[in-house]
């Protein structure tokens, strides 16, 4: 594997990507470090501090994660790039529904180049649309009698709705430069490298846990880090595995004769996933779930903050409402991405067919069969990462930052994206004569 990474820079097209992609990052990440004006950045961070808890326990978690951070620090890419997200699967979702989305989708290149237009005007209106919120959000906001802003009004408001809006754009084009010129998955990347940039503190936290304190003791012992690196290691096969695994479905082509030239008569397979909606589903579901707990930290009505405190992370009504969204948006999502009416009639079209299942209605029903049992299994995986950092931080006593890289959206994001990363550099060195990253077969993205 070293010596495939040392050829990566053997041929000069895969060497000028892989600096590109990096350089890029580079950028986002200075960009990350960027106040926004008229913030207090200091009394920012600790309001933060304060309202998660060390937990991530409000739908600001899920912010930072995407955001690497940039959202505590209120920076130029405070909104990373979570608008371009929430609009690709609005717009995803939307295709189903929408025959003229749909007819868009179908049409190919040129219908997928329209979309992304629509994702990126999408992505505009979110993101002018949540900076504006933010911006009325911080005016509101103190710590330890200091304002969060010092210069409240419309000036303070359309300066912040301009910054985080440039900067979610730019991201959106940095994102497509590196989809464009460099290496592919733009923005995947940008999202993963936000993500790793946590690792530094989440590792401090860690040493600090590991020095002996004034008691004398360590609050993590030697023994008990090895037993959770053992099981990071086992936490990221288990992902991989998962993430590649798929059920395939024979399909035959009769064979056809016109005129002297033979047509079909080949086998093939249908790649069914075992988790299509993979972290999608964990986004929405975390979404969902911690927004009582959001809204109840800034509405004193004690109703609805008995409502929520009853779903916050550590009660039994929070884990079980969270696993039933999850297994819930991946059987959605999985609807949405692939359906099995649309596949029988193609293949029915095309002269093609399952053995021993009739074309038509009954190949709809079997693939819909298989697919629903399958599913079942992807969403009863993911449901076990999404909760395993709690777990994680009950039984070793860590805090959530060091148990979330042993599990929940982190894990399945990395380990997706580096994936199909790996995949993209092994093909540029399969086409060059060289060898990819495994003596034996090839490198298997998601998709």
């Amino acid at each position: 594997m070293l010596s495939a990474f040392a050829n990566c820079f053997k041929i000069p097209d895969l060497k000028k990507k892989i600096l590109l992609t990096l350089g890029i990052i580079v950028i986002y990440r200075i960009g990350c470090y960027i106040p926004t004006p008229g913030v207090n950045g200091a009394v920012l961070a600790s309001f933060f501090q304060k309202l998660s808890a060390g937990g991530a326990g409000t739908i600001f978690g899920i912010m930072s994660m995407f955001s690497g951070g940039a959202i505590e620090r209120m920076t130029l890419f405070g909104l990373g790039i979570m608008p371009y997200i929430s609009s690709s699967i609005i717009l995803q979702l939307l295709t189903a529904v929408i025959p003229a989305l749909e007819k868009l989708a179908k049409e190919g290149q040129a219908g997928y180049r329209k979309i992304n237009q629509y994702t990126r005007y999408g992505t505009v209106v979110l993101a002018i649309v949540q900076s504006f919120f933010i911006a009325l959000w911080l005016e509101k906001q103190a710590f330890d009698s200091l304002q969060v802003v010092s210069d409240p009004g419309w000036g303070f408001r359309l300066v912040t709705v301009i910054s985080l809006t440039c900067g979610t754009i730019f991201l959106m084009w940095l994102g497509e430069q590196i989809q464009e010129r460099g290496i592919g998955n733009g923005i995947s990347l940008i999202i993963t490298a936000g993500i790793i940039a946590s690792a530094p503190q989440a590792m401090k936290m860690l040493v600090l846990l590991l020095s002996p304190q004034s008691g004398g003791a360590a609050q993590l012992q030697p023994l008990t880090l090895l037993i959770m690196v053992g099981f990071l290691v086992s936490v990221i096969i288990a992902v991989t595995l998962i993430t590649q695994a798929q059920r395939r479905i024979p399909v035959q082509y009769a064979r056809r004769v016109v005129g002297r030239k033979v047509y079909g008569g080949q086998s093939t397979y249908i790649p069914l996933k075992v988790d299509t909606a993979g972290v999608i589903a964990i986004i929405f579901a975390q979404s969902i779930i911690l927004f009582p707990a959001t809204i109840a930290s800034f509405i004193p009505v004690q109703g609805f903050q008995s409502f929520a405190a009853a779903i916050t992370r550590g009660h039994i009504w929070y884990y079980s409402i969270y696993a039933l969204l999850i297994v819930f948006f991946c059987y959605f999502y999985t609807a949405i991405v692939f359906n099995p009416t649309d596949v029988a009639e193609n293949m029915k079209k095309h002269g093609g067919f399952i053995p021993g299942v009739r074309p038509g209605t009954q190949t709809a029903d079997y693939l819909d069969f298989i697919l629903t049992r399958i599913t079942l299994a992807g969403a009863l995986f993911v449901c076990t990462i999404a909760v395993m950092p709690d777990a994680i931080m009950a039984a070793f006593n860590v805090p959530y930052l060091v148990a979330s890289f042993f599990g929940g959206t982190g894990v399945l994001i990395m380990v997706g994206v580096m994936l199909d990363t790996m995949k993209q550099i092994e093909s540029h060195l399969l086409m060059h004569h060289y060898e990819g990253f495994m003596k034996s077969g090839h490198l298997r993205g998601r998709r």
